[in-house]
């Protein structure tokens, strides 16, 4: 009999996950608001509003050596804790600086908790179910995404902006709550030297080398890696992921406002939540086809998706082309997403998936901050008609960075 693949601890692990994303999901709609309601200028709106990713792509590299160090629970902790501690400044915080504070220590928290998360639950998968793994893994971020915004629209518009807060405080600690009934602390991979056989006696030195080290007072995990920013293997999926990214996230600043200027009578607030529903169905159908099928050919289809998507959402009238865009997109980004992960982590190798999350959430990131960045320039320099076609652009720039990552990529 096969191990069961969805242990206890990765049913806390994925529970953990749904929490670490819920509560800044639940905070970004409303903490640029709220900071215009205790005296800030626009401004400093926009830069609380991307503060948080901002501080993440920064501190990504440290957490990704640290989730390789260190235990993923005492990581996952601290990252939770820093996340409850900037929620509790968001429900207190007497005016802007505090907000500020804030946002830097949940940036902390966030790149902490999503680098350390998703390495815990791929080291708990076994090789040939990293694929469908971290497609459920996905699955509750994408969860987290549809329902968290939601809750936290909801209840300020019943209760206020520091209520809603609170709620995204209980989420933070919940974090902390599930991962202590967690039997796999997640202690980091170790390194051994392969055994060698003596010439004189041709039998194996490696237990007797193992001993002689714990004799000598050194420590078993082998040799000290030495502090790495990235993992160069993985900078072409960095890249492929904030080329998918750069249009959703250039759609989530700006939908409303494009279908304003061209005066379209949307519901756009259908957009994302279908979008969600969506994904959840793709990844759950096609979990097994993500340790099977090959690198390039969800590359393809979801290129082909999101051009598709970008298309829809250039020619949209109604809502029915608006949901067909949505679709599209959870085809394309939503699905890379989840794809470029479980390659990364593929690519790394087990010893090294911390820094490899790591440097995939920094191609995500860029995506994340270049993404509204590059929309408002559209959108402030150009004709409002060519703001979707622009961004088909991305896709075709995807599949060169694929075409020019070499063989070694393509043989993973």
């Amino acid at each position: 009999m096969g191990r069961k693949v969805y242990s206890k601890d990765m049913m806390l692990v994925l529970a953990a996950t749904f929490f670490y994303m819920a509560s800044p999901m639940l905070v970004t709609p409303l903490i640029t608001g709220f900071t215009e309601s205790i005296g800030a200028s626009a401004g400093l709106m926009g830069l609380v509003g991307g503060l948080m990713n901002l501080v993440s792509l920064l501190c990504r590299p440290i957490a990704g050596n640290l989730a390789d160090r260190i235990s993923k629970y005492k990581l996952s902790f601290i990252g939770a804790v820093f996340m409850t501690a900037a929620c509790v400044g968001y429900v207190f915080a007497p005016n802007e600086v505090v907000v500020v504070i804030a946002r830097i220590i949940n940036g902390f928290g966030f790149a902490c908790c999503s680098v350390c998360m998703a390495t815990w639950m791929s080291n708990m998968l076994p090789k040939d179910k990293i694929g469908s793994g971290m497609g459920v893994y996905g699955t509750m971020n994408a969860l987290a995404m549809a329902v968290a915004p939601a809750i936290g629209v909801s209840v300020y518009q019943t209760f206020g902006y520091r209520v809603s807060f609170v709620i995204a405080l209980v989420f933070s600690a919940a974090i902390i709550v599930v991962i202590q009934f967690t039997g796999n602390k997640g202690e980091p991979e170790t390194w051994e030297p392969e055994g060698k056989d003596d010439a004189s006696t041709g039998k194996n030195c490696h237990a007797d080398t193992k001993k002689a080290r714990v004799s000598a007072g050194h420590a078993v995990s082998g040799q000290r890696k030495r502090l790495e920013l990235i993992d160069v293997k993985v900078i072409p999926i960095a890249l492929i992921i904030m080329l998918f990214a750069i249009p959703y996230c250039a759609t989530q600043s700006f939908l409303v406002t494009y279908a304003e200027a061209r005066g379209l009578h949307v519901s756009v607030s259908l957009f994302f939540p279908a979008y969600a529903v969506v994904l959840i169905v793709l990844r759950l159908s096609l979990r097994r086809l993500f340790d099977n099928l090959p690198f390039h050919i969800f590359l393809l289809t979801s290129a082909l998706s999101e051009f598709l998507a970008i298309l829809f959402l250039a020619i949209m009238e109604n809502n029915a082309v608006m949901l067909l865009a949505s679709c599209f997109l959870a085809g394309g980004y939503g699905i890379m997403s989840s794809v470029c992960q479980s390659t990364a982590i593929l690519l790394a190798g087990k010893e090294k998936r911390g820094l490899a999350n790591s440097t995939y959430y920094i191609g995500l990131d860029l995506g994340m901050t270049l993404g509204p960045m590059i929309g408002g320039a559209l959108y402030g320099g150009l004709d409002i008609g060519w703001f979707y076609p622009v961004l088909m652009v991305t896709m075709p720039l995807a599949g060169m960075v694929y075409a020019a990552a070499g063989r070694r990529m393509r043989g993973k």
